[in-house]
């Protein structure tokens, strides 16, 4: 299985000694990823936001400067919020990113989570739906063949043009990343394209079903289940002991949840039911390196995905305890979940 983070690279709304300006965000951004990659793990995501409190709105630019400052570790969108944005200018910037890289970048396509870029782009939120399903089928045709040739009633067609640059890999990776929406699943499923499935809250538990709705519309339409990925991204932070990982991510995590609720009309979170989702069962993964690792391999258990991906830096966080955290998952909690992960695998395959 494969271990990551993801971040949308979050900075200060207002002033004070602890402000973290954008310029000063994407600085530290970069060194999390280089950090990332030496400590051995495998995926790093950012994902686009059009709003003041995140300074990623190009993603592919910052993960770019991060490819000349790695070597091994994947660099994806999470997500590219492919709806308010041309598929020719997500291919061609991704396709450039894997040049940079030598063959690691991907693309994780997603409807967003917020709706900012609709107009500021000049689309039309009725148009929702119309928009991801006729864009994700002029990327595929762009990741699948030189030249191009598509119509559709959202976009000005285009007629026999060649796209470039081609990317350095043979098939630019294209994700889907859904937020728990049964149609989003299946059409990635039919699609048989690889599927990302966010949990932010509730029970892990609850979503699986939508991991056997997935294998079951591949299946259908004709694709083998068992070469198609999944991962699922979660939010998280690991410490060296229980009580300092949940002290360090409440506030922080607190504040955007609770900012992003009142926006959405959600009731405010609180410290009982913060350390309520940090139980086995629940949807946060925070603690000490033994615990997260234990959490991760019983949610593999569950949903028998090949990727997860975990959100630490959220909010505004000191950028040496996100190191810290980076370095633990890195050299204490994959080391625990690799292991655990490879006995299941081969156990299996002697039965």
């Amino acid at each position: 299985m494969e271990l990551g983070l993801y971040t949308f690279a979050d900075v200060s709304l207002k002033p004070g000694p602890d402000a973290i300006s954008p310029h000063q965000r994407l600085r530290n951004l970069v060194e999390e990823i280089e950090l990332a990659d030496q400590v051995g793990l495998d995926v790093f995501g950012l994902g686009e936001h059009h709003r003041p409190d995140y300074a990623a709105s190009a993603p592919v630019v910052a993960l770019a400067a991060a490819a000349e400052r790695t070597k091994r570790i994947k660099l994806t969108s999470a997500v590219t919020v492919l709806s308010s944005d041309d598929p020719v200018r997500v291919f061609q910037q991704f396709s450039t990113l894997d040049l940079l890289s030598g063959g690691r970048a991907e693309i994780m396509a997603g409807r967003g989570s917020f709706i900012e870029s609709f107009p500021l782009f000049g689309y039309n939120l009725e148009d929702y739906d119309q928009l991801f399903t006729e864009k994700l089928d002029l990327l595929l045709a762009l990741r699948d063949s030189e030249r191009v040739t598509w119509t559709g009633e959202m976009r000005a067609p285009i007629n026999d043009r060649g796209v470039y640059p081609r990317p350095f890999q043979d098939k630019l990776p294209i994700w889907i990343a859904v937020g728990g929406t049964p149609t989003s699943v299946a059409r990635a499923g039919a699609l048989g394209l690889p599927l990302a499935l966010a949990i932010i809250g509730g029970e892990p538990a609850r979503f699986a079903p939508l991991f056997d709705l997935y294998r079951q519309a591949a299946s259908r339409a004709g694709h083998d289940p068992a070469t198609l990925a999944t991962s699922i991204n979660v939010h998280g932070f690991v410490g060296e002991t229980t009580a300092q990982a949940a002290d360090d991510f409440y506030e922080p995590q607190a504040e955007v949840m609770n900012r992003i609720g009142r926006e959405r009309g959600w009731g405010p979170t609180s410290r009982a039911h913060y350390d309520q989702s940090r139980s086995q069962s629940g949807a946060l993964f925070v603690g000490n390196p033994e615990q997260v690792a234990e959490k991760i391999v019983a949610n593999h258990k569950l949903f028998k995905n090949d990727r997860f991906l975990l959100q630490m830096a959220i909010g505004i966080m000191p950028h040496a305890k996100i190191m810290k955290a980076i370095e633990l998952f890195g050299t204490k909690v994959a080391p625990i979940v690799r292991r655990e992960t490879a006995v299941k695998e081969l156990s299996l395959a002697e039965g």
